[in-house]
């Protein structure tokens, strides 16, 4: 059965966008998943440790036959592949890629909760994540309800639109 699941991406080391976009590109040429729809890239401070480069994120839309913790290995694997290191909590990497929702299942358990933590509170997710699903309900409201209550202004647009990951990589 087909789910919709939706991804956040990030980075500030390297090239964030030529990650990002190996990863959507790798996770569209699957059978089992097929990369529905992507926001633009977003130039992002960061967020919890802030002595560190700016991030670039982005959000993508899966229509996917994965388990969510199918899913949630694919993208842990797809980050080592891509260099990852988890050194620092909310530290730089390469490449960060968050299941945020999956098909609106709420569930916790020791490697995945569901939707991800701290949506409702994060700006460089609700921007991306604005654009490409606004009414998507998260904790008793919608996307686009969240990022009203947000300060955005620090989050800025650096891809014209969505098609980005096509051509980078």
């Amino acid at each position: 059965m087909t789910r919709r699941a939706y991804l956040g991406l990030g980075g500030n080391l390297g090239d964030p966008a030529a990650s990002m976009a190996t990863a959507l590109q790798a996770i569209d040429a699957r059978m089992d998943a097929e990369v529905a729809a992507v926001s633009r890239l977003y130039r992002t401070p960061p967020w919890g440790v802030t002595d560190q480069p700016d991030f670039i994120n982005a959000c993508a839309a899966v229509d996917t036959d994965l388990s969510a913790l199918a899913l949630l290995d694919l993208c842990l694997s797809l980050e080592l592949t891509l260099k990852r290191e988890r050194r620092l909590r909310w530290g730089p990497r390469t490449v960060d890629i968050d299941l945020l929702d999956y098909a609106g299942e709420i569930w916790t358990s020791d490697r995945l909760t569901l939707p991800h933590p701290r949506i409702a509170e994060r700006a460089f997710v609700l921007v991306p994540l604005a654009e490409i699903a606004p009414d998507l309900p998260i904790e008793g409201a919608t996307v686009s309800e969240w990022l009203e209550r947000v300060d955005a202004s620090t989050i800025q647009p650096v891809s014209a639109d969505g098609s980005w990951w096509r051509t980078a990589g």
